[in-house]
């Protein structure tokens, strides 16, 4: 089993030597991974809805980031956990991550979602409504640019005559897992993706939504052996019980990775690079 390590976007501050630190020791402890969550804006709560994250959580922006952890780290992968790729411009993200994938040898992984800030949108100019849809042409038109050297496109969200990225990214295409459990997620995904990483607990909810999932791969005459499978342990309290509790139980589900993902704050440092290694000195234990 592999093991990612969640960026403390909202915590880690705006020292640039501390950044480099946090993600050096990620990788020196063996972590696989290093996962930096995506928000263009943040929102103010309205109208009786409640942002998950508001107005007063910084998120660093995910492709600049993983471009500067590519540059002050040798081996481990840049995943985005996750992209809300709905709301951005397809060949943008496109040229982004064939530009990480360059800088960094070939070291991306573009985990991407569709999102639950409708403010977002809206801010962004991007319909809600359709989401889901254009994330699967979006994936479509971003493999053809990444892979052709030349690219016609005629979709329902896109047009594209006669157009390319150069330069191109290393790896061609870009793996594309999703984030995500609603019933049309699962689908797409399957039909898709190359990897899952949901947010669920081991149980069985978990193990229903991971049958779908099986099911649905079946369905597009697909291995689920061979489909990628990374659980994100979402915890709101520092406990290695349940952490160790989690990790078995998505183990026992056949998962190939695991990520913790702390919902509690770390504003101290020392706790953001003790909690790297706890969690890694639990799982080796």
């Amino acid at each position: 089993m592999q093991y990612s390590a969640f960026f403390p976007t909202r915590d880690i501050g705006n020292d640039p030597a501390k950044i480099r630190d946090w993600a050096q020791a990620a990788e020196a402890m063996g972590y696989s991974d290093i996962e930096v969550a995506d928000h263009v804006l943040g929102a103010a709560p309205r109208d009786g809805w409640a942002p998950t994250y508001n107005e007063n959580d910084p998120f660093h922006e995910t492709f600049t980031t993983m471009a500067f952890i590519a540059a002050v780290t040798s081996k481990v992968t840049l995943t985005s956990g996750v992209l809300i790729l709905p709301q951005r411009q397809t060949a943008l993200v496109a040229k982004q991550a064939a530009e990480v994938d360059l800088l960094s040898g070939g070291r991306l992984r573009l985990g991407v979602g569709v999102g639950w800030n409708h403010i977002e949108y809206e801010s962004l100019g991007m319909e809600w409504k359709t989401r889901g849809a254009r994330q699967a042409e979006q994936i479509a038109v971003m493999r053809k640019l990444w892979t052709e050297d030349l690219v016609t496109f005629e979709g329902k969200f896109h047009t594209l005559n006669a157009v390319n990225i150069l330069p191109p990214p290393v790896q061609r295409p870009i793996p594309i897992w999703f984030g995500g459990s609603a019933d049309a997620v699962i689908r797409r995904c399957a039909r898709i993706g190359d990897g899952w990483m949901p947010i669920l607990a081991p149980n069985e909810a978990g193990e229903a939504k991971l049958a779908q999932l099986h099911g649905y791969l079946r369905e597009f005459g697909r291995d689920p052996a061979t489909f990628g499978l990374e659980a994100w342990l979402r915890m709101d309290t520092p406990d290695e019980d349940l952490w160790a509790k989690a990790v078995a139980g998505w183990k026992r589900l056949g998962a190939k990775r695991v990520m913790l993902y702390p919902m509690y704050r770390m504003p101290n440092f020392d706790a953001q690079i003790d909690t790297l290694r706890r969690f890694m000195d639990m799982v080796k234990a």
